[in-house]
């Protein structure tokens, strides 16, 4: 259903499609020696213009756990991008050698134009601010496996709603599901875009609220998804200070919060997440990024149509 198929957009694929790659993460959760041969004899290209840790480590362990290798780059100057080398080139070239391609760019869309010319699936692992699909992923099958559903449930976003793509795609991916809910906090210099609260939210009568502080709303969420107020982003310094420890998650806002909540990060995290709070159970921060590496494995074999054989 998916062999050969790319992911640029968290949207490429339907809900059913993306409910097969979340049942295989699940097996691959429970008995992960099973698929230690899955891919063996493929060959992934990592193709990462900018810099990346968890991304690129969660591709590279999903594709060496799965029996494959890997060749690429992890930054353009050790490529013949440095020569001026087009993307189109690039994936072009890579598409002789290759089984598949992951590709982080600095530019939105680049990933798109890659999988033009690319004979081999290409995964977008980042373009700039616009799309992570891989996080996506992660997300869903991190509250899925906490919650049991991705239906029925408040769903609180926090931080910089405005630039963080991560939070766009959630929006976008969650809002595919039944019955969600979401509470938008954020300073209003960071508010989500009109795009997002009016092509997703309202065109599709979704409930929502928009707040400016954790106390106020933090008693009624199942998951608080929490992302950096970034200073730079504030014309008014004044403004910055005023907002920011309204944005730290500390034990005494969690105390608010129900017993099963769950805090998500997308990471890396700066202080908008207090220290103190990684030994509450609620906090599934770290737990997410092993989820991460769990389902781009189960990604990488639905697009290499080698989910069949185990």
């Amino acid at each position: 259903m998916l062999k050969g198929r790319h992911l640029i957009d968290p949207m490429d694929f339907s809900v059913e499609e993306i409910d097969s790659i979340l049942n295989l993460a699940d097996k691959i959760v429970e008995n992960p020696e099973k698929y230690a041969h899955a891919c063996d004899g493929k060959l992934m290209a990592t193709l990462f213009y900018e810099p990346s840790t968890r991304t690129r480590f969660s591709f590279e362990a999903a594709m060496l756990r799965l029996g494959g290798k890997i060749i690429g780059f992890s930054e353009p100057n050790s490529s013949s991008v440095a020569k001026g080398e087009s993307v189109a080139d690039t994936i072009r070239t890579i598409s002789c050698y290759a089984d598949i391609a992951v590709m982080r760019h600095p530019k939105e869309g680049a990933p798109k134009i890659a999988s033009l010319y690319s004979q081999i699936p290409v995964i977008n692992a980042g373009d700039g601010g616009h799309q992570h699909p891989t996080q996506t992923l992660t997300d869903l099958l991190t509250i899925r496996s906490v919650k049991k559903t991705l239906s029925n449930l408040t769903i609180g976003l926090c931080g910089d709603l405005k630039f963080g793509r991560t939070v766009h795609s959630l929006i976008k991916s969650m809002s595919r599901y039944e019955n969600n809910k979401f509470v938008l906090i954020s300073p209003k210099e960071l508010k989500v875009p009109d795009y997002i609260r009016k092509e997703v939210l309202e065109k599709k009568n979704i409930d929502f609220i928009e707040v400016e502080r954790i106390e106020e709303v933090i008693d009624t969420l199942d998951i608080l998804y929490v992302t950096r107020v970034q200073r730079e982003r504030f014309f008014n310094e004044e403004d910055y200070i005023r907002l920011k420890d309204s944005y730290i998650l500390d034990m005494k806002k969690m105390k608010m919060a129900k017993d099963d909540m769950i805090v998500m990060h997308p990471l890396p995290r700066v202080n908008e997440i207090a220290y103190e709070v990684d030994s509450d159970p609620r906090a599934y921060y770290f737990k997410q990024a092993k989820y991460g590496m769990f389902v781009r494995m189960a990604l990488i074999m639905k697009l290499l149509g080698v989910d069949e054989i185990c």
